[in-house]
């Protein structure tokens, strides 16, 4: 990696502050040590190890905004100088713009060094290999600022947007910040043909990966520097599904993620091979599937080292994973239910209300248990599934004994009707369901640390 870098522009200081960014080790880590995900990565840093990060002089940058280019000679000068404008006279903090020319076979590269040789507060970096999620990897992880931005060369992005991305990072407010085409409020000009490409990834990533953030891949994007130290090493892609990935493990982190809608204009000119970027991207999401499912990313760890997922972590005296649990236990259990009353009245005028009750649960508890193992309490493959299975047949005759129970109390007391003996089955089920989630998380799922009944109770 080649470096060429001008003097950090002298905005006015930021406040003190003890941000995790400006600490030269993260989590035990150096930036030496987390680049272990990209071979490049790691060839560049022991390069600034001798020196130290990459400021040239002063104090660090609050900003540094990475503009990723490859082939851009024509449009790569009036783009910087534009943001180098825009951000002396709108951020009042120190500020860096870096260009990162990845395996540019043109002018690209001359152009970047002369900017960083005339504009205060410009770098160039030069990689040798392509890759716009290479080129921010390697960039980001050796930046000394505390909130990492990228955009694209077409500024495409409105850059009064900028100030309103990058803001809620450094108040501490968010740890992640996305330009969103797909908000409200949002303004975007573009053919049908990529609106619809567009709205169709971002549905795929919703119903593949659940993520919860509108627009993965505009590219208007801000990070903490210390949430990207411990995120990058994480992430395998190198080109454009970059994003996807670095945002998806953030989310799964419990990062927070904050949105802003922009005003966004389609660059008629984009050079963007969509066949290829689409094809590269379903691969990205089935293989990130996978390591979400089998757990080869630690995302456990990641929430610990980031400290972060306060939306979804447990309050204080709750013990750790109950929310999460009884929210998917009773998703879970709501299409049980649904599902045994189905079969409960499918089999009543064929078999009786006895019969037609122990089938229906039956069924039912074989795949409430199943669904339970994987998507409450996070246990997959095959290991212990066939004493899983027992242990949860086991349960289940709690519900039968609770149900049958109702059911023949009920008759021996009245000819009840139809719906009078759902009305009971469905108050009995109730109760079996609350039984059933004590017992499957204290005793079937039992972590090997928990105690049987404190963490249940």
């Amino acid at each position: 990696m080649t470096t060429t870098s001008g003097v950090p522009t002298a905005g006015a200081q930021p406040p003190h502050t003890d941000h995790p960014a400006r600490r030269p080790i993260v989590n035990g880590m150096t930036p030496t040590e987390t680049a272990a995900a990209d071979p490049e990565v790691a060839a560049a840093l022991p390069q600034q190890a001798a020196r130290g990060p990459v400021r040239t002089s002063g104090p660090a940058p609050v900003l540094d905004v990475v503009v990723p280019v490859h082939n851009e000679e024509r449009d790569l000068e009036p783009c910087v100088r534009r943001l180098h404008a825009h951000l002396h006279a709108h951020f009042p903090y120190r500020f860096r713009i870096t260009v990162a020319d990845n395996a540019s076979t043109d002018g690209t590269w001359a152009v970047a060094e002369s900017l960083a040789g005339s504009l205060p507060g410009v770098r160039a970096v030069r990689l040798e290999q392509k890759g716009r999620g290479r080129a921010l990897h390697t960039t980001w992880l050796g930046s000394d600022a505390e909130v990492l931005a990228y955009m694209d060369v077409d500024l495409s992005t409105d850059l009064n947007a900028l100030s309103p991305l990058v803001a809620p990072l450094i108040s501490g407010h968010s740890d992640v910040a996305i330009g969103s085409r797909l908000a409200r409020g949002a303004r975007v000009v573009r053919g049908p043909k990529r609106e619809l490409i567009s709205r169709a990834y971002n549905l795929l990533l919703r119903g593949t990966l659940a993520v919860r953030f509108s627009d993965a891949q505009c590219g208007f994007k801000a990070i903490r520097a210390d949430v990207a130290r411990a995120l990058l090493p994480h992430v395998a892609d190198t080109g454009w599904f970059f994003d996807t990935e670095l945002l998806v493990l953030a989310q799964r982190a419990g990062s927070r993620i904050h949105e802003v809608p922009v005003d966004w204009v389609d660059d008629p000119d984009s050079r963007v091979d969509i066949v290829r970027t689409a094809v590269a991207d379903l691969r990205g999401i089935a293989r990130l599937g996978r390591g979400l499912a089998t757990g080869r990313l630690p995302i456990a760890d990641l929430r610990a080292q980031l400290g972060r997922g306060a939306i979804t972590q447990d309050p204080p005296g709750v013990p750790r994973g109950l929310l999460r649990q009884l929210v998917r236990f009773a998703a879970v259990g709501v299409v049980s239910t649904l599902a045994y009353l189905v079969l409960y009245v499918l089999l009543r005028g064929q078999v009786g209300p006895q019969p037609a009750n122990l089938v229906a649960l039956l069924v039912t508890a074989v795949g409430n248990t199943a669904a339970n193992r994987r998507l409450t309490f996070g246990v997959r493959g095959s290991a212990d599934a066939a004493r899983h299975q027992f242990q949860g047949l086991l349960v289940f005759v709690l519900g039968l004994g609770l149900t049958s129970g109702a059911l023949a109390l009920l008759h021996g007391l009245t000819a009840p009707s139809g719906l009078t003996e759902v009305s009971v089955l469905v108050a009995a089920n109730l109760l079996a369901t609350v039984l059933r989630f004590l017992l499957l998380r204290s005793w079937v799922f039992r972590r090997p640390t928990e105690p049987v009944l404190e963490s249940a109770l």
